[in-house]
């Protein structure tokens, strides 16, 4: 099974890309989108096109914000958007599919601020977030991908220095948020892998930063520790283009 994960950073603009191409040629059999910016019925007639897939949409309530997506081309037993917690559910960040061996979660998870105004919020919602995922474990291992918005070591970014304490996605706070996942048992695939690869999946539009690769990484696979004898393999296509963040491709015997 090969799952794609990838923030498009809007479905209305990255379908007037090569979105489509690639995905014909990547040929994926789950697709997460993170990020679409539409509501329900504008993702599904955009991604209308994609055929020999099922959608599972969840917008958010704010229009052209937020937003998830699951393409899957084989339909899972259950599915579920959002994790059941008013505090959080209004969105669009979470959804969960089913399936015999395992719950696939897709995740968008907030964005601190630029004047680090929802860190607060971010905290609980990391907190909350990883009960929800305990929750799932209890009954089928769990495989969650998607924007996690922290880089989480010092090589997970360009300038770690300039931006710790200071900046979106490498507070301490955010940090310690992703130490809490590691710790309760899941796995950061890519890193469990290349533990000393340097490589990222997001790039700001501004200064030129993807063409000087001053990059983040902050999009993840995390998995319950029994999947990881079934993973095959583990890529970050920073090849691709169409968004700010480049999607990243995990294969799995399931």
């Amino acid at each position: 099974m090969k799952i794609l994960s990838w923030n498009v950073n809007g479905i209305r603009a990255i379908m007037k890309k090569d979105f489509i191409k690639n995905i014909e040629q990547l040929d994926p059999d789950i697709i997460c989108i993170q990020e679409t910016k539409a509501q329900d019925q504008e993702t599904e007639k955009e991604l209308s096109v994609l055929t020999g897939y099922t959608l599972y949409s969840n917008s958010a309530l704010k229009k052209g914000y937020s937003g998830t997506a699951i393409l899957s081309k084989k339909n899972p037993l259950t599915f579920h958007n959002d994790m059941g917690n008013p505090e959080h559910d209004y969105e669009g960040r979470v959804q969960c599919a089913e399936y015999d061996q395992c719950y696939l979660v897709n995740v968008y998870v907030p964005n601190s601020g630029q004047k680090l105004d929802r860190l607060d919020y971010r905290k609980t919602w990391d907190m909350d977030f990883l009960n929800y995922l305990k929750e799932l474990e209890a009954t089928k291992p769990v495989i969650v991908c998607g924007d996690f918005n922290v880089a989480h070591q010092a090589m997970d970014l360009k300038n770690d220095k300039a931006n710790y304490n200071k900046t979106a996605g490498y507070t301490q706070i955010e940090i310690d948020g992703m130490d809490n996942f590691l710790n309760a048992g899941f796995v950061d695939v890519f890193r469990k892998r290349h533990p000393d690869k340097v490589a990222y999946t997001y790039w700001s539009y501004r200064f030129k930063a993807r063409e000087r690769n001053i990059g983040w990484r902050i999009d993840y696979f995390l998995v319950s520790s029994t999947l990881l004898p079934k993973i095959t393999a583990i890529n970050i296509l920073s090849e691709i283009l169409g968004s700010d963040h480049c999607p990243i491709l995990l294969e799995i015997d399931v």
